[in-house]
Formats: structure tokens, C-alpha cells, sequence
């Protein structure tokens, strides 16, 4: 077979890294994988982009030959973030009641109530869970929370998303300076009344769900 160029060797390897970069960036959004498009989906559709130096375009149709104006191409609608009255945030748990044996799984379901398509970060970054009794907050997600990062996806009008794999409490009081420790306080069960707040993308939950530890 002719030997290949090593402009093709490169552009090769330039393709298999980019894959890569893809399946890394997709790992890193966790949870919401299953359920989230990304926020800008490949199009084989070139569109024509203005240069810091092209000029506006205007909006009176151009004349043809025969004096009737020709059809112009409509602009494609540009997906924007989204906003306080776009998003609904709600928290959720797998129960309402746990046993002592039972580790409370905590999860979020974001709604788009708006009439647009949005975009939202929902990396680990912006995610926060925090568990209180009364006015004593007992556990915060990003207390001992490693490696943060970002996931932008684009929320259509009209859905909601629930977290696939959830954060799981393991009924202790969290801090920043006792993260390795193993020896943490426990939370009282009992019949005890918990609540568990969120926030994701900026946004946090109206509301909090409440549940019970034996």
C-alpha cells in the first residue's frame, strides 16, 4: 500500500485526540449524561459567521433585475442563557423516611417552565446540597467536594431533567477541616425531621424536601 503523509498521520491522531477531549468532557458532566443534549450539537450545516470587520447586513430586501425583491435567508434563533423565570429548580430524595441503617440519596430535577430553549451550567461546580434540622446545618455537598468542573447543556422548553447517579449523605456533619476524619458527628435519627436544599446553575430550589431518620 502507498505510504500515507505525515499530514495525514496528524490529522488522524488531531481526530482520535478530539474524541477524546469529547468523552472526557461528557464524563466530567457525571449525572447528567443520560438526561441533558449538549449546549451546542455538532451541525454538518456550514452558517456564515461576521468578522470583527464585517458589516452589518441590512434589512431591506435586495432588488432583482424584475424589481421584485428576493427572499432572505432567516436567522437562525441564537439559544441564550437561561433565567430566574426560565428554570425551576426542585430537590429530591429516593425516600421520606430511613431507617438507621439507611444513607439518605439526595438528587435534582430542573425544570425549563419558560417558552424558549436556554442554557445552563450544570457541572459539579455549580451543584450544592445542603442538609439542615431547623436552623443547624448539618451537612453542605461542597464542604469536602474534589475536582469541580463545568457542564454547559442546552434545557429544552418545556422539560425537565432529574440527576441519574445521586449524592449520597452519610448522615454526619460536614466541615472543611474534617474531611478525612472518620470519627465525625452523626446526625440524631429517631424520628428526627431533616431538610435538604439545592442549587445548580445559579439557581436554587424554592423549596426543601423534608425526610425522616429512624
Amino acid at each position: 500500500m502507498p505510504r500515507q503523509s505525515a499530514a495525514v498521520y496528524r490529522r488522524r491522531r488531531l481526530v482520535v485526540f478530539t474524541g477524546l477531549l469529547v468523552v472526557i468532557a461528557m464524563l466530567a458532566g457525571g449525572i447528567w449524561l443520560a438526561v441533558a443534549q449538549p449546549w451546542a450539537a455538532s451541525d454538518s450545516t456550514p452558517r456564515p459567521s461576521a468578522g470583527a470587520g464585517a458589516a452589518p447586513t441590512s434589512s431591506t430586501p435586495e432588488k432583482t433585475d424584475a424589481g421584485s425583491p428576493s427572499p432572505t435567508a432567516s436567522a437562525t434563533p441564537r439559544i441564550v442563557a437561561c433565567e430566574a423565570t426560565d428554570v425551576e429548580v426542585r430537590a429530591l430524595t429516593d425516600a421520606d423516611a430511613y431507617a438507621p441503617d439507611a444513607l439518605p440519596k439526595l438528587s435534582i430535577e430542573l425544570v425549563n417552565k419558560g417558552g424558549r430553549d436556554c442554557t445552563i451550567n450544570v457541572g459539579s461546580s455549580t451543584q450544592k446540597f445542603a442538609v439542615s434540622s431547623g436552623s443547624d446545618v448539618w451537612w453542605r455537598s461542597t464542604d469536602c467536594q474534589e475536582d469541580p468542573s463545568d457542564l454547559i447543556v442546552t434545557l429544552k422548553a418545556g422539560t425537565s431533567v432529574k440527576s441519574v447517579t445521586p449524592v449520597v449523605w452519610d448522615r454526619t456533619r460536614s466541615s472543611v477541616d474534617t474531611c478525612q476524619q472518620k470519627d465525625r458527628p452523626r446526625a440524631p435519627g429517631g424520628g428526627a425531621s431533616y431538610h435538604v436544599a439545592v442549587e445548580i446553575g445559579g439557581f436554587k430550589s424554592a423549596e426543601s424536601k423534608q425526610f425522616i431518620l429512624r
